[in-house]
């Protein structure tokens, strides 16, 4: 596969640590953010769209496609955002929100993508990102948890319509990792140590030494008999029970 790729969401804790990874691994990359002054310092072509919607998903890809000189062969979807609330207290808007930026935007990016690889008669690698909240209930999370089901649901779908084609489609399922996003529910001391005794490995993620290390490895050909498949990242959250001592 050729390593080009597009990225999502780059200007993210993830989508950026992503791109610094790849760029030094010789990929080229579009980039791609609501907001240009937050893609100062991220490699590849800045481009400057919201893949929310169907026209902004489109007009990154093409943008994408004409700075590479081809339709990027990988797609990185880092865009997204996060709502932690009850169910009682959560508003339409938030609600409509957290879908746009999570659901949507894969629905759309992966159509415009999947669309332009497709005509290209090349092979691709795509990765999505879910979270732990998706497979596993965790107080406090409908609306978000709706949202990356929902992304779990379209990377397997995806994954059946395109395997014949060689273009693989997998999602990661990460438990809480330290990016600029989550860096408020990990700023002091104590935040950090109950959020840490939540997970069996006995800390929370890092958005680069642990999500972008993964999505690296599911665009490479070292995962090229990966697809349709959701990775946990999660310190052990969703898989392991430990054996708790009563005191």
């Amino acid at each position: 596969m050729e390593k080009t790729c597009l990225i999502t969401g780059a200007s993210g804790g993830v989508g950026r640590a992503l791109a610094i990874q790849l760029a030094a691994d010789g990929w080229r990359l579009a980039v791609v953010s609501r907001d240009a002054a937050r893609l100062d310092g991220v490699p590849g072509t800045a481009i400057i769209a919201d893949v929310s919607t169907a026209d902004g998903a489109a007009a990154a890809v093409s943008a994408a496609t004409a700075a590479l000189g081809a339709a990027p062969a990988g797609l990185a979807h880092c865009a997204g955002n996060t709502l932690i609330a009850p169910l009682s207290r959560t508003r339409e808007a938030q609600y409509r929100e957290v879908m746009a930026a999570n659901l949507d935007s894969a629905f759309f990016t992966l159509q415009a993508w999947l669309g332009a690889v497709a005509a290209s008669k090349q092979e691709g690698a795509a990765v999505l990102f879910s979270s732990v909240v998706a497979a596993i209930g965790v107080a406090n999370h409908a609306a978000i948890a709706a949202a990356k089901g929902g992304i779990e649901a379209l990377v397997r779908s995806l994954a059946a319509d395109y395997s014949s084609a060689g273009i693989r489609i997998n999602a990661l399922a990460p438990g809480l990792m330290r990016s600029p996003m989550t860096e408020k529910m990990v700023s002091n001391e104590a935040a950090a140590k109950q959020i840490a005794a939540q997970y069996p490995l006995g800390r929370h993620g890092d958005a680069a030494g642990d999500g972008a290390q993964a999505a690296a490895f599911l665009l490479s050909d070292r995962a090229s008999w990966i697809t349709g498949q959701v990775l946990g990242v999660d310190g052990g959250f969703s898989a392991v029970r430990p054996l708790v001592r009563a005191g």
